[in-house]
């Protein structure tokens, strides 16, 4: 006889709660694979593929798409074949699942994995369940009489690789197959969905009564939540303080042209102040800390995790370059651009978006100049580099038009002093003003 088993929702990592439910990914009644994804959810983190441990039969899910659901809580139950053999015996031996009675239950593998994406999805009927099932699954048709067996109709290929935008799509009722990509090879973005609904919105309507507007409530929850409760503790437990100053990036526009005129990878100007940053902490180190939970002392971090604000389609997310201060700028700028691109699809991990310890925030971007952010707890640094604009400024004692830049710096005032956090500061702006000085820290 098989036997029914539970999965519940595991812990994803990094502390977390609970997850969103974005997409479930079988039915109830469909034979599934070990360690095939089940769902798709959203925590503050990342988006991430669920997948189950057990095969064989899903008897119930739990939770709608949109609803939370805590770590621990039930996520799936599945009817597992027994070593008597039953209906999840049949199931797991058909040419669906290739897994004998052994085999259909195994640990947990790591989430996201897709060995099991082609495999052909079955259903069955409620004789596969056991009758001490959570939840019912649809009776069988019997049909009177046999029927030819018709071919399955081949799917249609919708080119969308972000989950984020099948979600968008399905809550404003967009149709994918019938929108044109514009994106590589006809690949579908955000912004073809959004196009869609606002040519919805434009499209005349019925006349109706008028009615006076209501405010609404916009719920905070997945990542909104988790950068509201986590920058809401930065500012009620760091004693934050800024400084800034002016520079003249021409000479570091200069170097990056020098450098993108040779064969090789393009070096970004992103790329040129991670550079800057990892020499600056290496004379400044006191500023690469945190300030323990209790707040009784400062741990002093010998790698640079450093972090950098990017936009994504969740919002603004905050990727991690791991040991930057052991990568080239070569280096650091494929990792900048590959975690850039990630953040762009949606597609950044857990433990790609937390652990560091010194956060790069290239606000210039908005085409702002300045900005007082708040640190990314527990971090006790942040550089923020304004737009990088022509300016009239005075150079070699003559008024000259320079690309000039402004450089605010936050930092944590328990950790050091004003001095200390000057002198990090005039030193990154004298590299963006003379390069070439990086050489002596090399």
């Amino acid at each position: 006889m098989p036997v029914v088993r539970e999965f519940r929702l595991p812990d994803l990592g990094e502390g977390l709660t609970g997850a969103e439910v974005v997409r479930w990914m079988v039915e109830v009644g469909e034979v599934i694979a070990v360690d095939q994804p089940v769902v798709e959810v959203e925590t503050a983190k990342a988006v991430v593929e669920v997948p189950c441990p057990y095969g064989g039969v899903v008897t119930a899910r739990y939770g709608a798409e949109g609803e939370e659901i805590a770590v621990g809580a039930p996520l799936v139950t599945v009817a597992v074949a027994s070593a008597g053999g039953g209906a999840a015996d049949t199931a797991a031996s058909s040419p669906a699942s290739s897994a004998s009675s052994a085999e259909v239950e195994r640990p947990l593998v790591g989430y996201g994995v897709a060995e099991s994406r082609g495999a052909r999805r079955r259903r069955v009927g409620a004789a596969a369940a056991p009758a001490s099932a959570p939840a019912p699954v649809a009776a069988p048709v019997a049909p009177a009489e046999p029927v030819e067996p018709v071919a399955p109709a081949a799917p249609v290929v919708v080119p969308v690789i972000s989950p984020l935008v099948r979600r968008l799509a399905r809550e404003q009722g967009v149709d994918l197959t019938a929108l044109t990509g514009s994106g590589p090879d006809g690949l579908i973005m955000r912004a073809d969905v959004e196009r869609a609904v606002a040519g919805k919105v434009a499209a005349p309507a019925p006349a109706a009564p008028v009615a006076v507007a209501q405010d609404g409530v916009v719920p905070l929850r997945g990542l909104r939540k988790a950068v509201a409760e986590k920058l809401s503790r930065s500012h009620r437990e760091i004693p934050a303080a800024t400084c800034w100053v002016d520079a003249d990036a021409t000479e570091l526009m200069s170097l990056r042209r020098q450098l993108n005129a040779t064969p090789g990878p393009k070096v970004s100007v992103l790329a040129l102040l991670a550079r800057i940053c990892t020499v600056a902490l290496a004379r400044f180190p006191e500023l690469n800390s945190s300030v323990t939970e209790d707040g009784s002392g400062i741990v002093r971090h010998s790698a640079v995790h450093l972090g950098f604000a990017a936009q994504g389609e969740r919002g603004l997310v905050v990727p991690v370059v791991r040991d930057a201060q052991a990568r080239s700028t070569e280096q650091l700028g494929e990792e900048l651009g590959r975690l850039t691109e990630s953040a762009r699809s949606g597609s950044l991990t857990p433990a790609e978006l937390t652990g560091g310890t010194f956060t790069l925030n290239n606000y210039g971007v908005f085409g702002v100049d300045g900005s007082t952010p708040i640190l990314n707890h527990p971090e006790a640094a942040m550089l923020g580099v304004g737009r990088i604009v022509a300016k009239p400024w005075v150079h070699g004692g003559e008024l000259a038009v320079r690309e000039v830049t402004q450089l605010s710096f936050t930092f944590d005032h328990r950790v050091c002093d004003g001095g200390t956090a000057g002198g990090f500061l005039r030193f990154v702006a004298d590299c963006v003003e003379q390069p070439g000085m990086l050489l002596r820290q090399l």
